[in-house]
């Protein structure tokens, strides 16, 4: 009886190794699911995929949702001046942002305008993002975005271009 449980125990090890079944070494993982994190290659997937590099400050994935010859501009009110950079500024300055803030929560609003082609893509919607340093310092941002986002061909993820940021700050 002992040598035939140990010759099923053996048989059913060698089935599980056979396939390549291991429940403590899971297939690894392509990357995030779209469904999850949203798609670059739908105008509605890379705002979602624009969250989700806020929510979970990746400054990796953000980065990939930029074009190489990125602009980011705004208003400086004070000082009566439209400022802006390029995009290795735009990705050192929200991986600042990212390490010094405790959370992030950005909120997609409003389309308000947009148009384009199957490669080019104009959009300014609100949006609304509550910045959490600590618990005795939160700040809010209302403002609207004007993106311009571009790719390559049909089915290849969109990347801003060029990025207007129109908010209360």
């Amino acid at each position: 009886m002992r040598a035939r449980l140990f010759v099923v125990i053996l048989l059913a090890a060698i089935g599980l190794s056979a396939q390549s079944c291991n429940p403590f070494s899971p297939k690894l993982d392509d990357g995030p699911s779209v469904s999850s994190f949203g798609d670059p290659r739908t105008i509605d997937g890379y705002f979602k995929a624009f969250r989700y590099a806020y929510q979970f400050k990746d400054t990796t994935f953000y980065a990939s949702l930029l074009a190489s010859d990125f602009t980011f501009s705004y208003r400086n009110y004070d000082r009566g001046l439209d400022l802006g950079w390029g995009r290795d500024e735009e990705v050192r300055a929200t991986g600042g942002l990212f390490q010094s803030s405790e959370s992030l929560n950005l909120l997609w609003g409003n389309v308000l305008d947009s148009s384009g082609t199957a490669t080019t893509f104009d959009i300014t919607r609100t949006y609304s993002l509550d910045v959490t340093y600590n618990a005795a310092d939160i700040q809010h941002v209302d403002g609207r975005a004007i993106f311009h986002l571009i790719r390559d061909a049909p089915g290849t993820p969109w990347r801003a271009e060029r990025w207007r940021d129109e908010s209360n700050l």
